[in-house]
């Protein structure tokens, strides 16, 4: 077993890890930057080093920074989380040239996963059905033009190297394309590194469904069930996820399933990773992309399987076998997760900083909290808005959202503004009761023009 864990992260997940790592007798390390100096995981972990200055460049993203750390520490593997270095390949390289252990998958895979272009390719070889469009990045707009015309409006500009939502425009007629896609491509510019674009027909308001895989380095590879990811903001970033995805027939489970683990095989994959997928009104589904590395969300397929995801990605990585098969994966309950923001509902969602001078968090059977904040810490300015992750568990969907409404009810946060008032008002809405939301649902329920 590894003895000792650096975990490129901050917030929350890195607290997540460090939990982890404890629990099994690893020693943990934290890296912080300077506004981080107070953060909960710098409290909680065995070791910490301050890795630079508050923004994200000078510290989270310094990679000689980070891989100083590792070697200041005696690290012998590094977790990193989600987001910042997880999908890398260049830091997974730099580690092992340092003889430190990358906890994630092979660097050929993030490689061929990080690329919307290839991963597209690798699911097409694999059977997997993926959503008709142009077969690797499109070169000008006059090319984009042809196949939009091809395959009909309408499409989807996709930044190739894109992630998290980010880079992505829709395309209503060809009379929008050419300012969208000069659009698209400055966006994704600044944002990936590169400017390639991937034209898809657009799969008019699907359902955003993942199935978690995991495997080792020994060919053995199961999914843990789906996720329902449908609830998104208007920058397609998820906002509320469950498990499993009730309506979905056992068929469609089975066949998603069994497509997302030959997906993963497929580029030699091991360890955690998920396949996402677009599931239309007829329970059709198709292909979007492949996140090498553990999601936020990742609760709410432990909670219903029992099965803990961080353990397996550290075993792994230590050369253990998977120690389950398929047969072993049992569903069981339903769980959901509501990701809570410093954001202000009132004021078009815009970032919340300052002290938080109240804390009071849920409880309860079935309740769990995944947060690296408390009363005292200040929320900066320079870092993703997210404070924790609320996740309730039911016996079945309508208990885990009754659960879920009643935590939200309880959790009280003051100093910033919060968007607990608005994920109060979604999870008490008709259509998400009802489970009658697709991707669509946010936007027309932030319009006022559901029933």
């Amino acid at each position: 077993m590894i003895k000792k864990v650096l975990i490129a992260n901050r917030g929350e997940i890195a607290c997540r890890v460090i939990r982890a790592c404890r629990e099994l007798g690893i020693q943990s390390v934290a890296v912080f930057s300077e506004a981080d100096r107070e953060s909960l995981h710098v409290k909680i972990a065995d070791q910490a080093v301050c890795v630079g200055a508050g923004s994200n460049t000078d510290s989270y993203l310094n990679l000689a920074n980070i891989l100083m750390a590792c070697q200041i520490s005696g690290a012998e593997a590094v977790h990193p989380g989600y987001g910042y270095f997880s999908e890398r390949a260049n830091f997974a390289v730099a580690l092992e040239s340092l003889g430190i252990k990358f906890i994630g998958p092979p660097t050929d895979a993030i490689e061929a996963m990080g690329d919307k272009a290839s991963a597209k390719k690798a699911a097409i070889a694999s059977g997997c059905p993926v959503v008709p469009g142009s077969d690797g990045s499109v070169p000008n707009e006059t090319d984009a033009l042809g196949v939009a015309e091809e395959i009909g409006y309408p499409v989807l500009l996709k930044a190739v190297a894109g992630g998290g939502g980010r880079g992505i425009r829709r395309v209503n007629g060809p009379d929008e394309l050419a300012g969208l896609w000069k659009t698209a491509q400055a966006e994704a510019q600044a944002s990936f590194g590169s400017g390639e674009i991937l034209l898809e027909k657009c799969v008019v308001e699907p359902r955003h469904v993942e199935i978690q895989v995991i495997g080792d380095s020994y060919g053995n590879m199961v999914h843990l069930g789906e996720r329902e990811c449908s609830i998104q903001n208007l920058r397609h970033q998820k906002i509320v996820e469950e498990a499993p995805y009730a309506a979905l027939p056992e068929d469609v489970r089975q066949r998603m399933g069994e497509a997302a683990v030959r997906v993963a095989l497929s580029v030699g994959y091991h360890n955690a990773g998920t396949v996402e997928f677009l599931v239309d009104s007829n329970n059709d589904f198709y292909f979007l992309e492949m996140n090498t590395r553990l999601q936020v969300e990742h609760p709410v397929t432990e909670e219903v399987t029992g099965i803990d995801l961080v353990h397996l990605m550290l075993r792994i990585a230590s050369g253990e076998r998977l120690p389950l098969t398929q047969s072993d994966v049992k569903l069981s309950g339903h769980a959901i997760e509501a990701r809570i923001t410093a954001q202000d509902p009132d004021k078009d969602f815009a970032p919340s900083t300052g002290c938080i001078t109240g804390w009071r968090a849920p409880g309860g059977r079935g309740v769990r909290m995944e947060t690296h904040c408390y009363a005292g810490y200040s929320v900066s300015p320079f870092y993703d808005p997210m404070l924790a992750k609320l996740i309730v568990r039911g016996r079945d969907r309508a208990e885990a959202v009754s659960k879920l409404q009643t935590a939200l009810h309880e959790f009280e946060v003051s100093g910033v503004a919060t968007n607990i008032p608005f994920l109060r008002r979604l999870v008490a809405s008709n259509g998400y009761v009802a489970g009658e939301f697709n991707t669509a649902f946010v936007p027309k329920f932030l319009e006022g023009t559901l029933d």
